[in-house]
């Protein structure tokens, strides 16, 4: 079999010999009016002449600035409640039509029809009216546009001849490049705007089809999952320096992200800074309304506590595991004032992402050169549900965000859970959630009511080397290193107030087993196994108090 042709690609970024369009008629019709008088205004001052619609023609003319009716270029009213307007032979086939092509020029002369050489439409607002509580489904529909994306979609697809502007950020771009052209526009600049109207409609259209899918959610049918990011920006490289990367952002998110966070201060954001403040952000949010901290290294929290105060969370959650928390990124809950932005003196963090920061925290942060510092945007709080996407070769896979903790709380041991105990089984439950499965985490109550992570293990094959070669390893190591002179009497009376939580079910009893030769007394897992009875069994013998919660937490 003979290989495919690769095309030819028309419009090189470089080399490319251009052909000028003169603008001789420009048709403006806008939803946003931001900008678009000046944007008119110099248009006419070169001579162009306007054609407008609606409420754009109102304010165009307001101004004092000659304009004509699209209802008059065509001959047809504007009807059905202004829902047709544009929609005319007149319109597309003056934007349509190509210059060059005798037989399209034989037949605009035949009917009298005239062209349009730039085509300036933004869409109706329907992603801002969805976005308002308590718009209703007639409401939307009336704000899905028709006509300004024919419109904008026939002057990309004759991008040769016709300027077409979506974008106000474009609008001084276009007069500066009329300006250097005696009016006209060069082909590679109309490319560029053109690319543009279809990442737009593409983006557009998806916010409808999702909005239209969750009207009949309920219905539990199997529907379309579509979404556009025309937002995009190349990162310096990929998870390794070999590998190109780019950040897409979604303008419409409901809370607080990585991808829209602004950097106030430091180095170019990379792929993996993303990767992993995504993974810090997400993981604090379980402890949002307190002060609270999380340390994440290769997306594990290797560190993560709350505290009396910013400062006292952050000094616990770096204790988790200080080695690791070298080169990481770490995610707070509330403003990051001086007392907090000391702690990171002398110790190296790659980004530390906050609701905000006080001014004299910022400047003294500023004083690390490569430290990158990001504010959210949006307030601190619980993730939303949404859908998340994963990628795999040949498709995606689309599921519900994890936003719970637990289903219920039943206690099948001989041993009670100490009621006492259950505010750190939940914070226990939280960190296990955003660590790698398997995994076990042991956390503390480090002081009256406030918590951390004491040790983790995560990301392994199997349960029983999470908790015996990782997490209480790591404990036990932590506990060496606050206090040299601990017993080893201390560290099992310090590992016998901690709670041991797993993500998934302990399909054997062996993990208790291994549990028990570590301490453990409490003990939290979703439950679930075939084997549940043995695990219990086990716990009854070695006198461990065990927590079923009814949900796993599996993160590949």
């Amino acid at each position: 079999m003979a290989a495919a042709k690769i095309p030819t690609l028309i419009y090189e970024p470089k080399g490319l010999t251009d052909m000028d369009v003169k603008i001789a008629r420009a048709l403006l019709s806008v939803s946003d009016k931001a900008g678009i008088l000046d944007f008119a205004r110099n248009l006419h001052e070169m001579g162009v002449e306007l054609l407008s619609t609606g409420g754009t023609a109102k304010a165009i003319r307001e101004a004092g600035i000659p304009v004509k009716d699209v209802s008059d270029f065509t001959g047809f009213p504007e009807m059905l409640d202004g829902r047709v307007k544009t929609l005319t032979p007149q319109v597309h086939a003056g934007i349509l039509y190509m210059r060059d092509n005798p037989e399209h020029v034989k037949t605009m002369e035949e009917y009298g029809l005239g062209q349009i050489d730039l085509v300036c439409v933004n869409l109706y607002p329907f992603e801002q009216t969805i976005a308002r509580e308590g718009t209703t489904l007639e409401e939307a529909i009336e704000q899905i546009d028709i006509g300004g994306p024919t419109m904008i979609r026939s002057a990309a697809k004759n991008m040769r001849d016709v300027t077409v502007v979506t974008d106000p950020a474009d609008y001084a771009r276009v007069i500066r490049e009329m300006k250097e052209n005696d009016g006209a526009t060069t082909e590679a600049f109309r490319f560029l705007l053109g690319q543009k109207v279809f990442a737009r409609v593409a983006e557009y259209n998806a916010a409808i089809a999702t909005y239209l899918a969750e009207q009949v959610a309920g219905q539990k049918l199997a529907k379309p999952f579509v979404k556009a990011y025309s937002d995009g920006s190349e990162l310096r490289y990929g998870e390794n320096a070999h590998q190109k990367a780019w950040l897409y952002k979604d303008a419409d998110s409901r809370e607080a992200t990585i991808a829209l966070a602004e950097v106030l201060h430091g180095k170019e954001m990379s792929y993996n800074n993303y990767v992993d403040g995504d993974g810090a952000l997400e993981a604090v949010k379980d402890l949002s309304g307190r002060p609270g901290v999380a340390v994440i290294k290769h997306t594990n929290p290797c560190g993560y506590a709350t505290g009396a105060t910013l400062a006292e969370a952050f000094e616990a959650a770096w204790a988790g595991d200080p080695v690791s928390a070298f080169g990481s990124v770490i995610a707070v809950t509330q403003k990051v004032d001086m007392e907090t932005a000391q702690c990171l003196d002398d110790r190296f963090v790659e980004a530390v992402i906050a609701p905000g920061y006080d001014a004299e925290a910022l400047e003294h942060l500023k004083k690390k050169k490569n430290l990158r510092i990001l504010r959210l945007r949006k307030p601190m709080g619980k993730a939303l549900p949404q859908r998340m996407v994963k990628q795999i070769n040949g498709g995606l896979l689309v599921q519900d965000v994890d936003t719970q903790i637990l289903e219920s709380w039943a206690v099948p041991t001989k041993k009670p859970f100490d009621d006492s105990k259950k505010e750190l089984a939940l914070f226990g439950i939280a960190a296990a959630k955003h660590t790698k499965s398997n995994a076990i985490v042991l956390v503390q109550e480090y002081k009256p009511g406030q918590y951390r992570v004491l040790g983790m293990g995560a990301g392994q094959p199997n349960r029983v080397d999470a908790l015996r070669k990782l997490s209480v390893t790591k404990a036990v190591e932590n506990l060496k290193n606050e206090n040299p002179e601990i017993s080893e009497a201390g560290i099992q009376a310090v590992i016998g107030e901690c709670v041991f939580v797993s993500e998934a079910f302990f399909p054997f009893s062996d993990s208790i087993d291994a549990a028990h030769e570590m301490g453990a007394k409490y003990i939290v897992q979703p439950g679930g196994s075939i084997r549940d009875d043995e695990v219990i069994d086990a716990c009854n013998r070695h006198g461990i108090a065990m927590a079923f919660t009814g949900m796993r937490h599996f993160k590949h």
